[in-house]
């Protein structure tokens, strides 16, 4: 039996569509494709994430997204895009081995301007009122301090360290393992 068709998986609906101030988190389409595969071919921001390759193409951004919109999980791959829809990053939420876990990376030219702390905690309170009773797994290679800042600022603690193999770096490298509670979420200042 597959996982999600156990009764007891509590699951928290489709993906959706969320405004922030600044920002509009959606559903990805086929068209993110190029906008992706320029992100994450930039090995300041792959190295920072354990699955993504390097070299990052065009077509293993349009296999990712066969895979995110497949509707087969019932994971969040929210698109990160401002105003303009221009896709910037991704913000997740996704089931593993039954814990649920936050994931995100931004396009680096749009690194230190608070967008990633609007994004996460907009998905987060979204997520956390479907699913109140979750606890959200997340963390961040040692060497990524602006993302355990991030993660610091909504309320995740840290809950161990250990080694996590990055596919970008081709090696081990240090990583910090922290969770989060609906009663611990501290939601971004509103821009």
């Amino acid at each position: 039996m597959d996982l999600l068709d156990r009764p007891s998986v509590r699951l928290p609906g489709p993906c959706p569509e969320i405004e922030t101030a600044r920002l509009t988190l959606r559903p990805h389409r086929p068209g993110d494709a190029d906008a992706i595969a320029q992100s994450l071919a930039d090995f300041q921001v792959a190295r920072m994430l354990s699955r993504v390759p390097a070299p990052y193409d065009r077509q293993d951004a349009a296999d990712w997204l066969s895979r995110v919109r497949s509707g087969l999980t019932p994971d969040w791959a929210l698109a990160i895009t401002t105003g303009d829809d221009v896709h910037i990053g991704v913000v997740g939420l996704e089931l593993r081995h039954g814990l649920w876990h936050l994931g995100y990376w931004l396009n680096r030219y749009y690194w230190g301007r608070g967008l990633m702390s609007e994004a996460a905690s907009a998905a987060i309170e979204r997520f956390f009122r479907r699913m109140p009773d979750v606890v959200l797994h997340s963390g961040a290679f040692a060497d990524n301090t602006a993302s355990l800042r991030i993660q610091e600022k909504l309320g995740f603690s840290v809950k161990g360290c250990g080694d996590l193999y990055s596919l970008a770096r081709n090696a081990v490298a240090p990583h910090i393992e922290t969770e989060l509670t609906q009663a611990g979420f501290r939601p971004a200042a509103r821009c």
